[in-house]
């Protein structure tokens, strides 16, 4: 029998974890479709830049991350759960994340690239998110 602040088994807790990727997610895919096919063209996950950018566009010098607002912290409903178990730990783990994303995103700008960050939450609006991706790829202000 399972407690009632957590309905998932051990096991089951297990499996959907190893269920979870950095690479090739829904809101990532999204993005890259989108941004496919608004013209773009664009490099995956290069490792030789810090925090291993989901799209990097070399001939701009323009990075997009698409971050999970779970695993980044963001302040969205999301972002701002803490599972009730083990919370000592999942605090500590997501401010890591959010303090290696600031570090990663200092080296990048200090490399001379620009870099927009996507919230998983973000990706949902493709109208405002097609307006977003070409206003930072093309360098246009938005207003």
């Amino acid at each position: 029998m399972t407690s009632r602040t957590d309905p998932l088994t051990p096991e089951q807790r297990r499996y959907t974890m190893r269920q979870v990727h950095s690479e090739d997610t829904k809101p990532e895919m999204r993005v890259r479709r989108l941004a496919h096919h608004l013209g773009y063209r664009y490099r995956l996950h290069r490792k030789d830049l810090p925090g291993k950018p989901d799209l990097v566009f070399p001939g701009r010098k323009k990075i997009i991350f698409v971050h999970g607002c779970f695993w980044h912290g963001h302040d969205c409903p999301a972002g701002r759960k803490i599972p009730k178990t083990n919370q000592a730990y999942w605090t500590k783990k997501l401010n890591r994340n959010k303090e290696r994303d600031k570090l990663n995103l200092e080296k990048l700008k200090a490399l001379g690239w620009d870099v927009l960050v996507i919230w998983e939450c973000e990706t949902r609006d493709e109208t405002a998110l097609a307006k977003r991706i070409t206003h930072f790829l093309d360098d246009v202000e938005l207003k």
